[in-house]
């Protein structure tokens, strides 16, 4: 009863005043007992993913809508229809759980309303599901928005795109290789009876068969492993890091990539890594600590350097640009409804903005690699080609076949090697006589 008024909370606060889900979520898993926390982490992020769906299938069983004071009661009938059409709870469970709530939820006149929505939902399920799968927004809980700017992006299936952005995540590992090789760590794992794959082309990945929490991975306190998707683990290998070199990770939180760059090269003269967020910088402090590596940490605007950096140029810049995190919705599905339309065009000028800056900061002959867990052209190869045009320094490195001077840049996509949404672009800067 009271996870699910709980979670209904929990999507108000998400969808009607804009908090994230990683922020509402740990504070309402506090008022309730750790055995049901992983239920309501369940119900938020599953009514986040199908949120569409179910407003569709509510509006076909409401004869007015919930508004004002009761709105989060709203949220109560849609944590209710997840439950029946997601989830293994017994529908009897997840009715009789559901309705009760609105005892604690100062909803007792909605009661019955809510009773008979959630039995007429059951009985009607096949026809309203159908319903659904009419029209493409409600079919895969995308925002109109969206859903074209994806159509438009993905060139290579859209529907596979929406689909991964839809499917829970896998549990991808970072294997510490200045610690020791993958096939050892490996049987480390195997021998505590958890079962993993590595990655085809990134040696330090590691997929689990099934997620497990962090206390259980050998040597995860001591720094042995990190949690990281292997698209994420590409930056440390793309970007090349050598000995002796000054290399700048820009927006750099919460710090994964700049734990692995430090992995990879452990004889760099100096990693400065650079957050506008002063929080999530504390958070990249917790990981090198973790890990017991040391790096340069700076609070300060990627966009306007001057203001935080009086030394020389770098060797090599990671520039994990700001962006829609389109890639990352399977993990976030909160990014759906959080986002705007107009988002879009305002974080393409802050990336292009930070580029420029950056570009600035790398000496002849150095190299800057460009990020994003992005899956839009917009913030993508377009950006990246509208930078070449504009700067006669920069020369383009391919990464594989398809990335070419006309289509600038490696896409992964959602799914991809079970891997997140990824963008890279690599760029070196040209010795001038």
């Amino acid at each position: 009863m009271k996870v699910r008024a709980t979670a209904a909370k929990v999507m108000f606060q998400v969808v009607e005043q804009g908090h994230s889900l990683s922020a509402a979520l740990p504070a309402a898993q506090q008022l309730i007992p750790a055995k049901d926390r992983a239920l309501l982490q369940e119900i938020c992020y599953g009514t986040l993913r199908w949120l569409n769906r179910l407003e569709f299938i509510a509006e076909q069983l409401i004869e007015r809508p919930l508004k004002g004071k009761h709105r989060s009661l709203h949220y109560l009938l849609l944590v209710g229809l997840y439950q029946l059409f997601y989830t293994r709870i017994p529908p009897h469970a997840a009715l009789a759980e559901t309705v009760n709530a609105t005892k604690i939820m100062n909803g007792d006149s909605f009661r019955g309303m809510i009773n008979g929505v959630l039995r007429n939902a059951q009985r009607q399920q096949d026809e309203l599901l159908q319903a659904a799968d009419k029209n493409e927004a409600t079919r895969f809980s995308y925002p109109r928005w969206l859903l074209k700017k994806i159509k438009q992006s993905c060139q290579y299936g859209y529907v596979s795109v929406l689909q991964a952005g839809n499917a829970y995540p896998p549990m991808w590992l970072r294997v510490n290789l200045s610690r020791q090789s993958r096939e050892d760590y490996q049987q480390q794992l195997t021998a505590l009876g958890i079962n993993s794959t590595p990655h085809a082309s990134c040696a330090s990945a590691l997929l689990l068969e099934k997620a497990c929490d962090v206390n259980e991975l050998p040597g995860f306190a001591e720094g042995a492993c990190s949690v990281q998707d292997v698209a994420a683990q590409h930056a440390a290998w793309l970007l090349e890091p050598q000995a002796d070199e000054l290399i700048l990770d820009a927006c750099s939180a919460p710090g994964g990539k700049t734990a692995h760059i430090l992995e990879r090269q452990p004889a760099l003269k100096q990693l400065v890594a650079v957050d506008f967020d002063e929080t999530r910088l504390q958070r990249v402090a917790e990981n090198l600590q973790r890990i017991k590596l040391d790096a340069t940490l700076i609070h300060g605007d990627a966009s306007q350097p001057e203001q935080w950096w009086q030394g020389p140029q770098f060797d090599r810049i990671l520039l994990d640009a700001p962006c829609s995190a389109t890639g990352v919705i399977r993990r976030h599905p909160d990014i759906k409804w959080l986002r705007r339309a107009e988002d879009i065009a305002e974080l393409a000028r802050l990336q292009s903005s930070i580029l420029d800056a950056m570009w600035l900061q790398l000496k002849p002959g150095g190299t800057l690699l460009y990020a994003t867990c992005s899956i839009l052209s917009d913030e993508n190869s377009t950006q990246i080609k509208a930078f070449l045009e504009r700067t006669t320094d920069a020369t383009h490195v391919p990464l594989n076949e398809q990335d070419t001077a006309q289509q600038p840049g490696w896409q992964i996509y959602p799914g991809e090697q079970h891997m997140d949404g990824f963008f890279y672009a690599k760029l070196t800067k040209q010795v001038t006589a």
